[in-house]
């Protein structure tokens, strides 16, 4: 009796505090600095698609985020803080280029009429002052991103079209760098624009940012690959060892069946634009 009058007494007078949740990983003060990018992405962005009319509304804040990496000096920066820099420079760079040219109404046949590719030179001529550097988006890409030695990077890149990697409504940072490219990797087979498993074909059709990268994919990628593959080309084997671990069960004993051809499908260079509607 004494002994639960005891406990009633210990239950009755005990302070219950919420459980607080797992924290999550501290920001740097590198990280900190695209939280202006990640406010933007977060209101102007869904599924990787972009409503560039409403963000051309709010071009100050983009032009003052770009200007706060102009003056940024990422030497000593972690390698992800500096990975995480450049993929958001990259996307921010090529939302500012979209907009000083929205709507756009181009006439070359070779791209899609409201397509950035439109836009001459945007990728290759044009430059920009990043972290103290007169850079290009394709310097930024080649030069730059290919120097960390992970090719994920390359299909985290939103290109402003329907065919890149998924534009993210969240910019990346130091401390959620793997996590996000794990994502980004895991994602990969499950977007038509980048893989296309077709089993009655026999037939594994994938972009073309990887054959464009190949060498990158290769060194990273091909020496995975199960011995099954070994007859396949190093650009193959890299393929299937990045693909097969995020498959679907049916895909995946398609492709270890080791039956089927690989191609590179035509890059989709739509503009991803959100604004009236999807792109058709």
């Amino acid at each position: 009796m004494i002994r639960t009058t005891c406990v009633a007494f210990l239950l009755a007078t005990t302070v219950w505090l919420p459980v607080q949740p797992a924290p999550a990983p501290s920001s740097s003060p590198q990280d900190a600095i695209h939280r202006p990018l990640d406010q933007l992405l977060d209101l102007y962005v869904r599924d990787g698609l972009v409503y560039y009319r409403a963000l051309k509304s709010d071009r100050p804040s983009l032009d003052a985020y770009l200007a706060t990496l102009e003056r940024s000096a990422v030497e000593g920066w972690s390698r992800e803080e500096q990975v995480a820099f450049w993929l958001n420079a990259y996307d921010a760079i090529v939302l500012r280029t979209v907009i000083n040219r929205y709507p756009i109404a181009g006439t070359s046949r070779e791209y899609p009429s409201k397509s950035i590719r439109q836009i001459a030179g945007a990728f290759e001529r044009a430059t920009h002052k990043v972290a103290g550097r007169a850079v290009t988006l394709d310097g930024i890409e080649g030069d730059i991103l290919n120097g960390f030695g992970d090719p994920r990077v390359f299909l985290a890149l939103g290109r402003g079209s329907v065919g890149g990697g998924r534009l993210r409504s969240e910019a990346f940072t130091g401390a959620q760098l793997e996590t996000q490219l794990q994502q980004v990797a895991a994602e990969f087979p499950t977007r038509h624009e980048l893989l296309r498993v077709d089993t009655g074909a026999r037939r594994v059709s994938v972009t073309p940012i990887v054959s464009w990268r190949q060498a990158s994919f290769i060194a990273a990628y091909a020496d995975r690959a199960d011995s099954r593959f070994a007859s396949r080309s190093p650009i193959e084997r890299a393929v299937v060892a990045f693909v097969l671990p995020n498959l679907l069960p049916a895909e995946r004993s398609f492709v270890q069946a080791n039956e089927f051809a690989v191609e590179f499908h035509d890059y989709d260079w739509r503009l991803n634009d959100l604004t009236g509607g999807a792109p058709r």
